[in-house]
């Protein structure tokens, strides 16, 4: 349908087309003076498509029988053209033809009328039809609009998506730890950011952090917070102190001066001289501990509140020695809050068992995950971000 001109009256606009002059000033004695309607009269049937164009009708009444073109054969041009393809359409006959009838609204006609009708049924049949035209332009109109704004949408998303990934750190292989992650955004885009670096020779740090909600303001919260851990400049922190490095994040990102939004975190510190690994968590989920051989894994849990939701909080770290050939695995809720086609939720430990299974190589074990989600779902996108990072250990 063509996009409706911005003048366009909200009242009735009729185009007739009939051969016969007369009937045309029949028809506009009928509307004349009624408020809300404009009428058009158009003499010939093939011109009829070029006059629709300029007066832009929201209801055409139009003859069946007429010298240069049948009546049947305009509907089908009508309704050929994108233009008109919705305008309504009410033919007018000499008389009741039931075939005729029926091959009318067969090719689209909305309503038949015996010529000449009463007035009062040609206006309230005109008002009717033509209010319905109206609603659907209008209704097609806002959904336009809709969609341009959600395109728009899509597309900061994407744009702040992309940003938040140019600032993950590139994997890599040093000092004993080798680090490789993945990071899905979801359509809508939460607030996950993740990173690792050497706070010196002898300590590797690792953090998640995860932003209620979702959209550009989620993203730009938590590429903040990522920015004051990788930058160290957390005030009076001491960032080999995973608790203190969350209880700096808490005073400095106070929900009441964020919009009301609010994270979880987990922060850890990796002592390669003790191979001890200390942590802490804000209402995270826990990382994994996966040891060499048939040890079983361990959740690095914790009990430290959101982040930022109440000023003033301590933070408690955990401490536990990570024997060689490990693997650590950080990741947001996202990686694990899987609906199910049956409506329920993807069991944890079920993500555990997967997670900490061997795929056939060279396959990753985050890869490998993705995957099974996926195939568990029965969809290729996400609801939440999916984030983890992977760590693993000489």
């Amino acid at each position: 349908m063509a996009a409706p001109r911005a003048s366009r009256p909200r009242g009735a606009t009729v185009l007739l087309v009939d051969d016969q002059p007369i009937i045309g000033e029949a028809v506009r004695r009928m509307l004349a003076g009624e408020e809300g309607i404009s009428f058009h009269y158009c003499k010939d049937a093939p011109a009829a498509l070029d006059v629709a164009a300029q007066v832009g009708p929201t209801v055409i009444l139009q003859d069946l029988v007429m010298p240069e073109m049948d009546g049947l054969t305009l509907v089908r041009r009508f309704r050929a053209d994108e233009r008109f393809r919705d305008v309504p359409i009410i033919v007018l006959s000499t008389k009741e033809e039931p075939a005729v009838k029926a091959e009318s609204f067969a090719l689209g006609a909305n309503d038949y009328i015996v010529k000449l009708p009463d007035r009062l049924e040609l206006l309230a049949r005109v008002r009717y039809h033509s209010r319905g035209y109206v609603a659907l332009v209008e209704r097609n109109e806002a959904f336009a609009a809709l969609e341009a704004s959600r395109q728009v949408l899509a597309n900061d998303l994407a744009t702040a998506a992309g940003y938040v990934r140019s600032l993950l750190p590139a994997p890599c292989d040093t000092g004993g730890i080798r680090a490789d992650w993945r990071f899905i955004p979801s359509a809508s885009l939460g607030g996950d950011a993740f990173g690792y670096h050497d706070l010196d020779s002898d300590h590797f740090a690792v953090y998640l952090l995860d932003v209620c909600g979702h959209g550009v303001g989620a993203a730009l919260l938590s590429v903040s917070a990522l920015n004051a851990i990788r930058s160290e400049t957390l005030p009076n922190t001491d960032f080999h102190d995973p608790g203190a490095v969350l209880a700096g994040l808490n005073r400095a990102f106070p929900m009441e001066r964020q919009n009301d939004m609010f994270f979880t975190a987990w922060y850890g510190v990796f002592h390669r001289a003790s191979r001890r690994l200390r942590w802490a968590g804000g209402g995270h989920p826990p990382a994994l501990l996966v040891p060499p051989g048939s040890s079983p894994p361990r959740l690095l849990d914790s009990d430290g509140p959101l982040i930022g939701a109440v000023d003033g909080l301590e933070f408690g770290s955990g401490d536990v020695e990570v024997p060689g050939d490990s693997r650590l695995f950080v990741y947001s809720d996202g990686a694990f809050e899987i609906g199910l086609p049956d409506g329920s939720m993807w069991p944890f430990p079920e993500f555990v068992a997967t997670i900490t299974s061997s795929p056939p190589a060279p396959e990753s074990p985050i890869d490998a995950l993705v995957k099974h989600v996926r195939a568990l779902s029965q969809r290729d996108d996400f609801n939440d971000d999916f984030s983890m990072v992977e760590l693993s250990f000489a």
